[in-house]
């Protein structure tokens, strides 16, 4: 098979933008931020930044008023469904504890710029959590998966509908529980990679849910930089459509081997970026010719730009080796 040739273009860098553990959602050639720290354990702020991403504003950014905002937060999951940004929960607070919404979730109404906290309909919903992930099918349901509760770690999943509001649990994924895992929702099926179970980075396999069947399915590789990405978390794993209509995963960077510090250091981290077919079930690692390139990171935010010859990936911000926050925007062109 041909090697895929990547391109990276910095965006723009500014120490407003520095920060891990953020939430990042892309709309309309627009991306949102929210969240996130610079020293551990203190959430920045609650506003929103604004970065433009078309080429006429391309880099210019702006800080947006916090009108009705959820609480600052780290460790929380955004995910963009039409024309709406969705939150869900978090680490905030004095105690810096999983932030408890009864299941409720943040809208973020890109048209309006103004924030919503919307009840869920259902008395049976999703533990608070932090270093979880979200995912949308493209239509009307959110996947939540994983994350860090007030103790351990969790393997479940659930579906919220955005027009129902309302929360369905769904079979739980194959252990170990983990936080800092990575989903996607691609060609109908939800996908699921990394993670780290509180002793050892996940990987060497794709987790599938299957939604028509409510079945989950596990595709093994060799995890050993070569025929397949190496074991990572808190890195990041999105749904991209090529030129050629082709669609594929693609995982990018991420922490390698944790911190003895936890959530207060800075591990090993990774710079790579790798493709999966989700036809011929295939890793090819993304070639660069030179140029300018993100540093390693991990606990870093990502999302697509979908545009009508190819889509692009977003990446933003993260915590370098050597434990310093970053505030740069980047642009992955296939």
């Amino acid at each position: 098979m041909s090697p895929l040739h990547g391109r990276w273009s910095q965006i723009v860098s500014h120490s407003r933008l520095c920060r891990s553990s953020q939430a990042l959602s892309v709309h309309a050639s627009k991306a949102y931020v929210f969240g996130g720290e610079v020293l551990p354990r203190q959430p920045i702020d609650n506003q929103i930044d604004l970065v433009s991403l078309d080429a006429e504003a391309r880099g210019e950014f702006q800080t947006l008023a916090a009108n009705k905002a959820p609480s600052p937060r780290v460790g929380t999951a955004s995910v963009t469904a039409h024309d709406n940004i969705w939150l869900f929960s978090g680490r905030g607070g004095l105690a810096m504890d999983p932030i408890e919404e009864q299941g409720n979730l943040w809208r973020y109404s890109t048209a309006e710029s103004e924030w919503e906290l919307v009840r869920t309909t259902s008395s049976l919903y999703p533990a608070a959590r932090s270093y979880h992930a979200t995912a949308f099918d493209g239509k009307n349901t959110i996947f939540l998966h994983a994350g860090c509760p007030a103790q351990g770690r969790l393997s479940d999943l659930w579906a919220f509908d955005i027009k129902t509001l309302a929360w369905t649990e769904l079979p739980h994924a194959p252990g170990p529980a983990r936080g800092g895992t990575s989903i996607a929702f691609c060609n109908g099926k939800l996908y699921r990679m990394g993670g780290f179970d509180g002793e050892a980075e996940q990987g060497g396999s794709i987790d599938v849910y299957e939604p028509s069947t409510k079945t989950w399915d596990t595709i093994l590789f060799e995890a050993d930089g070569t025929k397949g990405p190496t074991a990572r978390s808190v890195a990041a794993l999105v749904a991209v459509q090529t030129s050629a209509g082709e669609p594929m995963l693609i995982s990018m960077f991420g922490e390698g081997d944790p911190s003895s510090l936890g959530h207060a250091g800075a591990g090993k981290m990774i710079n790579d970026v790798w493709s999966f077919s989700v036809g011929i079930l295939d890793w090819r690692k993304i070639e660069f010719a030179g140029g300018n390139a993100p540093t390693p990171r991990g606990w870093f935010a990502a999302d697509v730009l979908r545009e009508g010859d190819g889509d692009a990936v977003i990446v933003h911000g993260g915590l370098a080796e050597d434990n310093s926050r970053l505030g740069d925007v980047w642009r992955l062109d296939l």
